[in-house]
């Protein structure tokens, strides 16, 4: 979850600003992305039901190329999307665990217990029971479906409760559900792999070693860790291990500490500000004069040095996952055609297991071992949230939807059965969904709101 950013007033708005100034709110909204993301759904639903579906499914088909001649990657576009896009997605999940575990709700054991106890019985229980519905046949691979949280739409669920969601809850939901993204994660490295390249694996470890090494050398600059990065990725899909688990290796190379002391930028701040008002009169026609202009660079480069590379690019990368890099993930996977017995694929093994895994299977996972972990005194109730809160977000963790999806991808490839899955994912959402969001919606607001 993206910080919080201050907003200071700069004279009056130009006329572009008023123009502007609606859509800037509507995506400052946390609620956004997840709005966002409903809509591409529906929209993606609407063109594959229609008369022009063909068109909807071969646009994805059809292939793009990059590179030259002996050096060049041709897939289809639903692949780009699929292992390039949503591999920028697996960096901001990368680095929001790793923002967590040095900062936040995983700092340490008892902190972290509540949230790693509810991501494991969030995983464990739907992963069972999908197995119970699929224990030897065609869809047993798709265990790992079940399984995902989408931290997006929960929380743009969770958001539109307002005071009724206590500020402690929606922390427990994002510190469980990005323990889940590390499940996830290593659920694709390690059983959704096929064939191994050991050199590619290699060539991988030494771009991992690079970006290490960048970073005790006290590297700073983005880019050098974007061409690093891309070569990384390059290895991680020639290996045969999923492309997407680059960008959360990446993350982890990314640092994580100031260059600049708080109270080293204050007392720098104060001096620059000074002297950048003793630097003489702004001249109307000219602008800022050189010795304004070099104070500003001086505070430019103050700032930059009191944030660390993780947060900036955090708060940077954040908004184009949640209102590009997702939605056209969700655009592009989540359309299915309901014709020649779509509804009744409702009753297949494959999309029974999905919904009693997402809806069920998150219930009493999330909720049974949050209860265990309390009751044998390895945690406490966050302040504010109550049994009946921890209920409704078990339900809300139920919204696989974009890791679904991405999931049942790598599961079932292009067989029928990934149709199938999309439409139990879309149903266990949905049911998952609203579920959660009645029982918050009546439960009384806690003691701490935010």
């Amino acid at each position: 979850m993206a910080s919080k950013k201050s907003h200071v007033k700069i004279g009056p708005r130009a006329p572009i600003d008023r123009i502007l100034s609606p859509f800037q709110e509507f995506l400052h909204r946390q609620t956004s992305g997840g709005i966002i993301l409903f809509g591409c759904t529906v929209l993606a639903l609407l063109w594959a039901n229609s008369p022009w579906s063909s068109v909807y499914f071969n646009t994805w088909q059809s292939k793009l190329t990059i590179g030259i001649g002996p050096y060049e990657l041709s897939k289809p576009l639903l692949l780009w999307i699929n292992d390039g896009l949503m591999a920028i997605f697996f960096f901001v999940v990368g680095l929001e665990i790793k923002r967590e575990i040095l900062i936040g709700e995983l700092t340490s054991v008892r902190k972290a217990t509540l949230p790693i106890a509810a991501a494991i019985g969030g995983m464990v229980v739907p992963a069972g029971l999908y197995a119970v519905f699929n224990v030897g046949g065609d869809g047993s691979h798709g265990w790992g479906i079940p399984m995902a949280t989408d931290i997006a739409f929960s929380l743009g669920v969770l958001q539109l409760l307002g005071k009724r969601a206590p500020l402690s809850l929606k922390i427990f939901l994002t510190a469980f559900a990005i323990v889940d993204d590390i499940g996830a994660v290593l659920v694709i490295a390690i059983f959704y792999t096929a064939k191994v390249s050991l050199g590619a694996l290699l060539v991988s470890g030494i771009m991992l070693a690079a970006a290490i090494a960048l970073n005790t050398m006290g590297v700073r600059r983005p880019v050098v860790y974007g061409l690093v990065g891309a070569v990384l990725w390059i290895a991680i899909l020639k290996s045969g291990v999923h492309a997407t688990v680059a960008g959360v290796l990446l993350a982890m190379a990314i640092p994580a500490r100031t260059r600049i002391a708080e109270a080293q930028f204050l007392e720098n701040g104060r001096q620059l500000l000074n002297g950048f008002e003793e630097a003489g009169p702004l001249d109307i026609e000219r602008g800022l004069n050189s010795d304004r202009h070099g104070v500003l660079n001086s505070l430019q480069d103050l700032t930059e040095g009191v944030q660390t590379p993780l947060s900036r690019l955090e708060d940077e990368l954040h908004p184009w996952v949640t209102f590009t890099v997702l939605p056209i993930f969700a655009f592009a996977n989540a359309g299915v055609s309901l014709a020649g017995g779509g509804v009744a694929a409702l009753g297949s093994s494959v999309s029974l297991g999905i919904i009693v895994g997402l809806v069920v299977g998150k219930l009493i996972g999330v909720s049974l071992f949050s209860w265990l972990a309390i009751r044998l005194n390895l945690a406490s109730m966050p302040v504010g949230v109550t049994w009946r809160h921890v209920i409704g977000v078990a339900f809300l963790g139920g919204i696989g939807f974009t890791m679904s999806l991405f999931v049942a991808n790598l599961a079932f490839g292009e067989s029928q059965l990934l149709e199938i899955s999309k439409i139990g994912i879309l149903a266990g959402s949905l049911i998952a969904g609203i579920a959660g969001w009645t029982i918050l919606r009546t439960a009384p607001p806690g003691p701490s709101t935010n």
